[in-house]
């Protein structure tokens, strides 16, 4: 296929991985108004935004098995069509339990997406352009991020928020008709060995990738809790809600330079390790003064321009530890180390924000996990030496 046919199966991709983080956005986006709405406290709040990675503690590894042995298209379809449904029954009925198993469903279908499009983006692009290809599906990420925080709030105050729900599952279905009739695998890529999946991974290899995927959860994990409760360290500080939301959402506008920007300069100049601790570090320290700063604005701006920058870096550190032979078994445990955290972590962020009373609370737990992934980071390198 010609070059512009890959970019735009890629472009396709793009855009199903971006509803994806709209349809994680909408229970941040629409907090105030499920709180009234569902008489629920921060704690379940938190606890509501991590449900959405919870299957992939359980599917992650399953679903990549499921992938290779009936095809990747097949299931990233399967799993637009579960976004669909859990986002159809959120906005369909006001109950909490309804809201939980809706959320479910949809996260169900975003674990199949999540693990399938990152094969089928290396499927076309492992010989051509393969960094600056992951880098940009990374971030569709945080456009879905920035563009829920952006229109959602606006919505639910105009209409409700089952109807940001709704809106939600209806750009799944889009992307579905674009994937089925636009997506193929490209004409010369193997076929797979078989249905099975090996993990014949050795200890160092089980004890790398498992600290990669530790620093994966924490940096991303700090990120959502940012971007999920800041918008309400900003209304304290006398900024009304909609001016909050578009002030958060450059979390995610920032993001989407940054990351392949990054990941290219890294590789330039050939100093990945120091984009890495700085990209940790000056966010986490960035995070911790936006409490205590007058205006949380400077602070704030710091950690725009720099969050993107260990992104793509990260996701390079499996490579570094797996034998080739293992990448498939090695990405799966990756990620389910990042769904153990995205589903738990957040809550607790939830949690120390109704213990303490104060919204400066989640800022000082998104400092917290920005300092956890940069003692990852040290360990796996000290795993991989």
């Amino acid at each position: 296929m010609p070059a512009a046919g890959r970019w735009l199966i890629l472009g396709v991709l793009f855009t199903a991985r971006t509803a994806m983080a709209c349809q994680f956005q909408t229970v941040a986006s629409t907090a105030p108004f499920l709180i009234g709405s569902l008489a629920i406290d921060y704690t379940r709040l938190g606890t509501l935004i991590g449900l959405y990675m919870l299957p992939g503690i359980f599917f992650a590894l399953p679903g990549g098995m499921l992938g290779q042995r009936f095809g990747a298209k097949r299931l990233v379809l399967a799993g637009l069509l579960l976004m669909v449904a859990g986002g159809a029954l959120m906005g369909a009925d006001s109950s909490f339990l309804m809201v939980v198993t809706g959320r479910l469903i949809s996260g169900l279908g975003a674990v199949l997406i999540n693990v399938l499009m990152t094969k089928m983006v290396a499927d076309w692009f492992a010989e051509h352009e393969i960094v600056t290809a992951m880098g940009l599906l990374v971030a569709s990420w945080p456009l879905g991020l920035a563009l829920g925080l952006l229109l959602f709030t606006p919505l639910a105050a105009a209409q409700s928020w089952n109807t940001v729900m709704v809106a939600a599952a209806g750009m799944a279905l889009m992307c579905f008709v674009l994937v089925a009739a636009i997506y193929r695998d490209p004409p010369d890529l193997p076929a797979a060995a078989g249905p099975g999946l090996n993990l014949a991974l050795t200890r160092r290899e089980w004890l790398a990738v498992s600290l990669a995927g530790t620093v994966w959860t924490t940096y991303n994990v700090g990120y959502i809790v940012l971007i999920s409760f800041l918008p309400e360290l900003f209304t304290a500080h006398g900024y009304s809600l909609s001016q909050a939301g578009s002030i958060v959402s450059f979390l995610g506008w920032a993001l989407i330079p940054a990351i392949p920007m990054a990941g290219y300069l890294a590789e330039r100049l050939r100093r990945p390790d120091l984009f890495l601790v700085a990209g940790f570090l000056i966010p986490g320290l960035a995070a911790a003064a936006l409490p205590f700063a007058t205006d949380p604005i400077v602070p704030f701006g710091v950690l725009a321009v720099v969050i993107g920058a260990p992104a793509g870096l990260i996701m390079a550190l499996p490579a570094q530890a797996l034998r080739p032979q293992n990448r498939a078994g090695g990405m799966g445990v990756y990620f389910t180390w990042y769904y153990a955290g995205m589903a738990s972590l957040p809550g607790l962020a939830g949690m120390a924000r109704d213990l303490s009373a104060s919204p400066a609370a989640p800022a000082l737990f998104a400092a917290a996990m920005m300092a956890l992934a940069l003692a990852g980071w040290a360990g796996f390198r000290a795993a991989t030496r």
